[in-house]
């Protein structure tokens, strides 16, 4: 089975949740940026919750299948169309062969991932199929999907089609959405009077935000505890001496606009980090669009380790909503 890709969308990736172990070696972790979604749709049409789909970004692409399938789309709300007859979202819907899927205007949230029953089943990279487009790595030849692609599908499963995710347990960020931090190892080089106002302060989302990096604007300048810069650290307050990045870290080049390392980041660098946001918020990063009003939120490590057991009962949840053991 294959899907033919008629219209590339916008950045849409093959990604499944990614290849863990080699952000060392400078290879980031990768995978879908809404990975709660991901495997989400994965489980409504019978698939293994880390088999590889597409991720799009606000405009979806349009495929043609040349074998009846079951699809999902979850994630933001850009519904989903077989042959331009609207499919509900979160939920398992057929595609006949030889019948176009598409999709309507972006109506919230910034990424769908689409799931078809099998998986997307390009080769195998250092052990995921997920797109790293700068590295040319994994997904359909180390790039975004285009038109005249042919993407492989695996072999289908017994899956029900009308299996749905209930809205109770569609993970949505708020407005403004709010992500939680806890404070880093430089979060010292700020004045006092620069680290109330991190927290206090309403950040948007700025237009350069992708795999790499969400920027965010409109807060107060950070000022900087006075120093003298060490040898190698450069002369402006925001630079270190070189530092390993943990994924989700925040930077704040010169004080003025906090940058959230994401899936595709970069594994370290010269500057300072306020904190880092905490692993059960990343997901929520990847679904808000340009100009969204945000807050960060510190919390402790308890706090963090609490979200996180949260965020793993509330995927056991789904999992067994669809009789998955």
């Amino acid at each position: 089975m294959a899907v033919k890709v008629l219209h590339h969308g916008l950045a849409t990736t093959v990604q499944d949740l990614g290849r863990p172990g080699y952000f060392h070696l400078g290879i980031p972790v990768g995978g879908a940026m809404d990975r709660y979604s991901m495997r989400a749709a994965n489980l409504l049409v019978g698939n293994d919750e880390g088999a590889a789909g597409l991720e799009a970004v606000f405009l979806g692409p349009k495929l043609e299948f040349t074998e009846d399938a079951l699809v999902a789309v979850t994630g933001a709300d850009m519904p989903a169309k077989v042959d331009g007859v609207l499919q509900p979202g979160w939920t398992a819907f057929k595609v006949e062969a030889g019948q176009v899927l598409s999709f309507d205007f972006l109506k919230s949230g910034a990424r769908i991932c689409i799931a078809v029953s099998g998986g997307i089943d390009v080769p195998v990279a250092l052990g995921s199929r997920s797109t790293y487009p700068i590295g040319a790595l994994g997904g359909f030849k180390g790039r975004p999907i285009a038109a005249g692609d042919v993407l492989p599908v695996g072999p289908g499963s017994l899956a029900s089609e009308g299996r749905t995710v209930a809205e109770e347990l569609r993970r949505k960020p708020g407005t403004p959405a709010e992500l939680r931090v806890i404070p880093g190892l430089y979060w010292h080089r700020l004045t006092a009077e620069a680290q109330q106002n991190f927290f206090a302060d309403e950040w948007r989302v700025a237009p350069e935000a992708d795999r790499m990096g969400y920027r965010f604007r409109g807060g107060r300048k950070l000022e900087f505890v006075e120093r003298q810069q060490p040898f190698g650290a450069g002369s402006d307050p925001s630079n270190i001496v070189d530092s390993c990045y943990p994924y989700g870290s925040i930077q704040v080049p010169g004080g003025t606009e906090p940058i959230i390392l994401h899936r595709d980041a970069v594994s370290g660098g010269g500057y300072f980090m306020v904190g880092t946001v905490i692993s059960a918020d990343m997901d929520l990063i990847g679904q808000l669009q340009p100009h969204t009003p945000t807050r960060f939120v510190e919390v402790t490590m308890e706090e963090a380790l609490a979200a996180r057991a949260e965020q793993a009962a509330l995927f056991e949840k789904l999992r067994r909503s669809m009789n998955w053991q």
